[in-house]
């Protein structure tokens, strides 16, 4: 017998939903694009149309009582993941979950006990993870080739302006979460050790519209943490840069470094009679990460058809989100936070 295709919702019609879309609908092995959701009916009929599906809805829940489908892709503002991954594992559907995994721990822990009750995959979208790049570091650093690892840095620097909804830190936990939820993952990973107290700076530099409205809204994040074993981390963050998408991780051992990151989007170099070289700089996360998205997407539904633990889980995704609340606190009580 053939390997049963895997019908997939993709329940968000915007940016990050759009590139699962297209993945699911072309070039993931075994898998099939069966809907996509959005609660503006138009953008989910518009993004049916230019995905070549003939359905669309505009409400979740519409989706879980489709019994074709077999997972769900959740692309939504952070604050309905819970209720939706929730819903969806009761509904007996696989699902991958964009970052930030939820709100709070809390919410975290409800939606890795609905995943186990259910006995369905939870996966988190840590796509860093299955860039080919990280993943020779990684390997690099478990085979000790620049001693043990001491000190990790990692930086996330948008040049995009905050979308509204993302001022309000009760909707969107801020620039920690929807910024540095990969920083986050990234120093947990590569350091295979656990947050043990963080304390973070912050201010708004860059939005001025948001300080009346929102005082406690941040463009410009700084976390310095220590690890359970002893090791040291360091998180960089800005929203609003202009300059261009700047994603880079330094990693520094007993007895070398590794450096990760690209700057350049093009091989292009230009040479001035002003004796000037110019060269373009990254444009966008979904360039620099391109391949990561769709190794993602593929290692999702690979999980599901080989029965396995996806390999980032719920549980990854929860010790992201306390991190965030620990930075987030850091901020305002201008103290050190020590995290259970």
């Amino acid at each position: 017998m053939g390997v049963k295709d895997i019908n997939v919702a993709v329940i968000g019609a915007g940016r990050a939903g759009l590139i699962h879309a297209h993945h699911f609908r072309k070039s993931v092995p075994y898998a099939r694009l069966a809907a996509v959701v959005d609660p503006n009916r138009a953008a989910a009929e518009q993004a049916a149309k230019e995905l070549g599906i003939e359905t669309w809805y505009g409400d979740y829940r519409e989706a879980l009582r489709d019994d074709g489908i077999d997972a769900v892709v959740v692309v939504t503002p952070t604050i309905y993941h819970r209720d939706i991954v929730v819903d969806a594992a009761r509904a007996g559907k696989h699902v991958l979950c964009e970052k930030p995994m939820a709100m709070n721990a809390e919410e975290c822990e409800a939606m890795i006990e609905a995943a186990k009750e259910a006995k369905v995959n939870l996966q988190i979208a840590f796509m860093r993870r299955f860039d080919a790049s990280f993943q020779e570091a990684k390997a690099r650093l478990d085979a000790g080739e620049i001693g043990e690892p001491v000190l990790i840095r990692s930086l996330t620097r948008g040049p995009s302006t905050p979308q509204p909804w993302m001022y309000d830190l009760k909707k969107s936990n801020g620039p920690l979460a929807e910024v540095n939820s990969h920083d986050i993952d990234t120093l947990r990973w590569f350091s295979g050790a656990e947050f043990a107290e963080v304390y973070a700076i912050a201010g708004n530099y860059r939005c001025p519209e948001a300080a009346e409205p929102y005082p406690d809204f941040y463009d410009n994040v700084l976390l310095t943490a220590r690890f359970d074993d002893g090791r040291q981390g360091v998180i960089d963050g800005a929203l609003s840069v202009q300059y261009g998408y700047d994603s880079r991780v330094e990693i520094l051992g007993t007895e070398g470094v590794i450096f990760l990151g690209q700057l350049h989007e093009k091989t292009i170099v230009t040479a001035r009679r002003n004796k000037e070289i110019t060269r373009p700089f990254m444009n966008s996360w979904k360039h620099l990460y391109k391949d990561a998205y769709l190794a993602e997407d593929i290692d999702f539904v690979q999980s599901i058809l080989e029965q396995r633990s996806p390999k980032v889980t719920g549980y990854d995704g929860m010790m992201a989100v306390k991190v965030v609340e620990a930075g987030n606190r850091s901020i305002r009580e201008s103290s050190v936070i020590r995290l259970s």
